[in-house]
């Protein structure tokens, strides 16, 4: 059993039976992980939430030897965010099990799978871990273009462009809320 359940309620109060709820469920993360020495609980209300469906956040992190794993899920419902946090800590857990027990059994260190997976060249050097590089062209452009060619061309997530005003690379990027944002790197 995991040394430490945590559980915090922020801009709420948190009922005694949601409580025992969370902890019985956050309690059987233990399965899936044995190392746990800390699972921490943080459920919170935000007001200012743009869509009423991301009101009730739950947030989870385990924390033990050599590692730390965290989720955040919003819904509008606190048990509903808090399910989802968990499934998707499960996933987690098992994405870092995969990575941290892989190669164990076979009877080789740690180290020697370590080096098998990097790249070398037939002169014995390591390759750089970039395994592919894309150039393109970046034609000049103003923010609103920008944000036109990201939604013609279906870039869900971001898009590199040139801004004509700014004379600068910049990326643009959508917001978990739907708007977007605009990243101006300069150098320091």
């Amino acid at each position: 059993m995991a040394n430490k359940i945590e559980t915090l309620a922020r801009n709420m109060r948190l009922a005694d039976n949601t409580r025992e709820y969370i902890e019985k469920k956050a309690a059987k993360l233990e399965r899936y992980l044995q190392d746990i020495d800390e699972i921490r609980v943080e459920v919170s209300h935000v007001k200012a939430a743009r869509n009423a469906n991301d009101r009730q956040v739950a947030q989870i992190t385990l924390r033990g030897k050599g590692f730390i794993l965290r989720t955040e899920e919003r819904a509008d419902d606190l048990r509903a965010a808090f399910d989802a946090a968990l499934d998707k800590m499960q996933r987690q857990i098992e994405r870092y099990k995969g990575r941290h027990y892989r190669g164990r059994g076979d009877g080789r260190s740690a180290a020697e799978v370590v080096e098998e997976e990097w790249p070398v060249d037939e002169t014995g050097e390591l390759l750089p871990l970039i395994a592919r590089r894309k150039k393109f062209v970046l034609i000049p452009m103003t923010e609103d273009e920008a944000v036109e060619q990201m939604r013609l061309l279906g870039h869900d997530n971001f898009f590199v462009f040139f801004n004509a005003e700014q004379n600068s690379i910049q990326v643009l990027y959508r917001r978990r809320n739907g708007t977007y944002g605009l990243i101006e790197p300069v150098v320091g």
